[in-house]
């Protein structure tokens, strides 16, 4: 029986195999899904994959609201802003 931290469903499930030859249960946490855009909810481009697992801040696009917002609401912003 695992100890109550493991039974939590929070954790993944992974079978490992062990030099010994037996097959053990390791717990790992889920990855996180994919970043999205608050507006049109668009997953964000130009993301590293580690971003899935680790979260924005590890990789996100070197630009004003990189990571933040999708490229079509950068557009929609800049051409406001332009225009105004």
């Amino acid at each position: 029986m695992p100890r109550p931290a493991y039974r939590s469903r929070s954790l993944r499930r992974v079978k490992v195999r062990t030099p010994g030859g037996r097959t053990v249960v390791h717990y790992e946490k889920r990855a996180k899904g994919v970043p999205k855009c608050p507006v049109t909810n668009l997953p964000l481009g130009g993301m590293n994959h580690k971003v899935y697992r680790f979260g924005i801040s590890i990789r996100a696009p070197n630009r004003p609201y990189g990571g933040v917002f999708s490229h079509k609401v950068l557009a929609r912003a800049l051409r406001l802003a332009v225009r105004g």
